[in-house]
């Protein structure tokens, strides 16, 4: 599958079967969180991996994960992530970002379905899963087999702006 159909074909799913998400794919997509581009390559990623129906219970405390068999809690080393001279912003943000899209994308790729999750409570998720300080929680990622058939690759015809919205030429 191209990358262009793969994700139109991508979106997020808000209900899991209960099948397990197999051990050769949980791999595959970390992998991809860990080779991703990061600024200056500093590599600031850190990911906590949860599956134990324990830790996943306890997470409801913090997130709506939707019954996932599988999460990825991805945060970012501010310690180590490179900061922006010019403004002093850093990038801890932004590397945490392109990691947990190249899970996203690689876990499509696998046939499975995910959840991009924003809306979490930091503070808990921290005092919960012992997160350090100097790590900051960027997104909770959602990762299991959907159980309802998701939205057509051709809803984005009609969902979304048209590229003439988003692209300006040369200058503002």
């Amino acid at each position: 599958m191209d990358f262009l159909t793969l994700a139109k074909t991508r979106c997020s799913v808000r209900e899991y079967s209960s099948k397990q998400v197999e051990n050769d794919k949980v791999n595959i997509i970390l992998e991809c969180g860990r080779v991703c581009p990061t600024a200056v390559n500093y590599q600031p990623q850190v990911v906590l991996k949860i599956t134990d129906t324990a830790s996943l219970y306890k997470l409801k405390a913090s997130a709506k994960t939707f019954g996932a068999p599988l999460v990825l809690v991805v945060c970012c080393d501010t310690k180590i992530a490179w900061t922006r001279k010019l403004d002093n912003k850093s990038m801890a943000d932004i590397d945490g970002t392109i990691a947990a899209d190249h899970m996203v994308m690689a876990a499509e790729s696998l046939g499975l379905s995910t959840c991009w999750i924003e809306l979490f409570r930091p503070e808990i998720l921290r005092k919960d899963f012992n997160i350090p300080e100097n790590l900051q929680p960027i997104a909770i990622i959602a990762i299991g087999y959907a159980a309802y058939d998701k939205k057509s690759p051709d809803r984005h015809d009609i969902e979304r702006n048209p590229l003439s919205s988003m692209v300006v030429e040369n200058t503002f």
